[in-house]
């Protein structure tokens, strides 16, 4: 099987910076896009932002200039820093990642459990 294990999340006051990891495990052949979203409550999930095996980079409009999405592809771990973080950012963070487990397999999604990332005013 395939896990993806999020942390780093937490509470922090406006302003402040999280950065959270993502690790993933288990039967891997290689890693395509990599991918940060969330889901505030009471709102559908959104993208906030993806990285591409290749280092390239998208970000949600609301983010971009205050968060950084990277990878470590040796780790089989994504990162995201988050500066200058707004009440708005508040919550759930999901990781995803598009992975092929076997040489001659097509690429799969997977998701983490999500880590909470509370930002008070």
């Amino acid at each position: 099987q395939v896990q993806l294990v999020e942390s780093g999340g937490g509470l922090v006051q406006a302003g402040g910076s999280l950065r959270l990891s993502c690790a993933a495990s288990g039967i891997i052949f290689s890693i395509n896009t990599m991918g940060w979203y969330r889901q505030a409550p009471g709102k559908q999930r959104e993208l906030v932002a993806v990285i591409t095996n290749g280092a390239s980079t998208n970000y949600a409009d609301s983010v971009k200039g205050r968060f950084t999405i990277s990878r470590d592809n040796a780790k089989n771990t994504v990162y995201l820093q988050m500066n200058s973080l707004k009440p708005e950012d508040t919550a759930v963070y999901y990781c995803n990642a598009n992975i092929r487990r076997w040489a001659a397999s097509h690429g799969m999604d997977f998701w983490g459990k999500g880590t909470l990332v509370t930002v008070s005013s």
